[in-house]
């Protein structure tokens, strides 16, 4: 046998460790495809989870060919990042824990240290520990790879469903022609204050709407940032043609906002959404009279 190739060393593993995946790329995939974490995943056939577990074999031996089995970030995971997080979250979404589907993607090592142990059964005991050490550590490193971006995805799931629970929580009413209305109920964060912001504007263009009313009856306190952007949203809403009417400030909140110093002169407010949609409709000719037993009175 060459030198070279008895030498045990790390820095020649990687390169026969890449050889070795390259050769045996077809039977790892075959073995890979029988594994619970590639088996549920990908079910429309077992060629899919082969095709699958190529790409990774691939990956694998690229990364080993460029010297860098422990770090994350190298190239050749680039191209599986992708596959990775989709086998790491469908097997999140199906009730697997963070351990157990950390424990499926160990659980292909095995197959792969069996057939490199065949490889090298002539090999001098020295090679076979290296490229056996330098193979645990590239799985494991694709372990991590696989952990990270199914935590990213998971991490960015939970802020677009975080989004989306804003916005359901930010409706904007049609309450007459010309007049909508946004009731906050609960915190009001800068946030979802951005969210109040973006929602009221675009309601104001879709319904031609010369009134908006922010109703903060439900709100239970207010800090300087969010009257800001309560102050920013009635600015921008007169930008769009619509007059803001605040409506519904509790005493706390009214305590609050005086003493932290806040000019709201500028700010048109009503005790109750129902005084400031009365105020809307008379300022679009319209009025609310009671019915009564000798006439109608106006209110």
């Amino acid at each position: 046998m060459p030198e070279h190739e008895a030498d045990g060393s790390p820095h020649t593993a990687t390169p026969q460790v890449a050889d070795f995946l390259r050769r045996r790329r077809e039977q790892i995939a075959q073995r890979w495809a029988d594994e619970p974490l590639f088996r549920t995943v990908f079910t429309v056939s077992r060629d899919e989870a082969v095709e699958a577990g190529k790409a990774v074999v691939d990956a694998l031996a690229e990364v080993a060919d460029a010297g860098r089995v422990e770090d994350p970030d190298a190239a050749g995971f680039s191209g599986v990042r992708e596959q990775l997080a989709r086998m790491g979250t469908a097997r999140s979404r199906a009730g697997l824990s963070v351990t157990q589907v950390s424990s499926e993607l160990s659980a292909l090592w095995p197959p792969v240290d069996n057939l490199l142990l065949a490889d090298l059964d002539q090999a001098p005991p020295e090679q076979v520990r290296t490229c056996a050490i330098t193979l645990s550590r590239l799985l494991g490193t694709l372990r991590l790879v696989a952990m990270q971006t199914a935590l990213s995805e998971g991490q960015a799931l939970i802020d677009r469903q975080r989004m989306q629970l804003l916005e359901v929580a930010t409706p904007v009413i049609k309450l007459w022609d010309g007049i909508v209305a946004v009731p906050l109920i609960g915190t009001l964060d800068s946030a979802r204050s951005q969210v109040v912001m973006e929602t009221l504007l675009n309601s104001v263009v879709e319904q031609h709407a010369r009134f908006a009313i922010l109703d903060i009856t439900g709100v239970p306190t207010v800090d300087s940032l969010v009257a800001q952007h309560l102050m920013k949203t009635v600015a921008a809403a007169r930008l769009m043609g619509a007059e803001c009417v605040v409506s519904g400030i509790r005493p706390a909140i009214a305590q609050t906002i005086v003493h932290l110093g806040l000019d709201l002169g500028s700010v048109l407010t009503r005790a109750s959404l129902a005084d400031a949609l009365a105020y809307c409709l008379h300022q679009l000719g319209t009025d609310i009279v009671d019915a009564t037993p000798g006439g109608a009175n106006l209110r």
